[in-house]
């Protein structure tokens, strides 16, 4: 069985969006082992951490999710801060190398998931 163009560049497409997820969940568990404390420690004052912060003992998802959280807090603070959930001063205080990565990732994270929901609509239709 021989692959057409339009498969071929599917398939492709589909692999290297598959592997970037697994790419972005291996940075986001390396950064939760190694910058937990960092990120807790600048948003030690944001009411909402004190519910999230049982998540870091929940293992590795519960670490993942914990990342993502605080990826979005610093990606998306005008949001969290108008419901009360973070506080301005802890999010300006964040160090500015950490908060760029947080942003990078989230925003990869967001990107890639756009694809993998894009890739799923064309088979759905029916285009490949």
């Amino acid at each position: 069985m021989s692959l057409n163009t339009a498969d071929k560049i599917f398939l492709v497409v589909g692999l290297v969006d598959f592997a970037g997820i697994f790419i972005v969940l291996g940075i986001c568990l390396h950064m939760a082992y190694t910058k937990m404390d960092l990120m807790l420690d600048h948003l030690k004052n944001s009411a909402v951490l004190s519910t999230l912060t049982m998540l870091r003992h929940g293992g590795p998802w519960g670490k993942l999710i914990l990342v993502g959280s605080i990826s979005g807090f610093v990606t998306f603070p005008n949001f969290h801060i108008k419901r009360g959930w973070v506080n301005a001063e802890d999010l300006l205080e964040f160090p500015a190398a950490l908060k760029r990565k947080l942003v990078v990732l989230q925003y990869s994270s967001l990107g890639l998931i756009v694809v993998m929901a894009g890739l799923a609509a064309v088979v759905k239709l029916g285009v490949v």
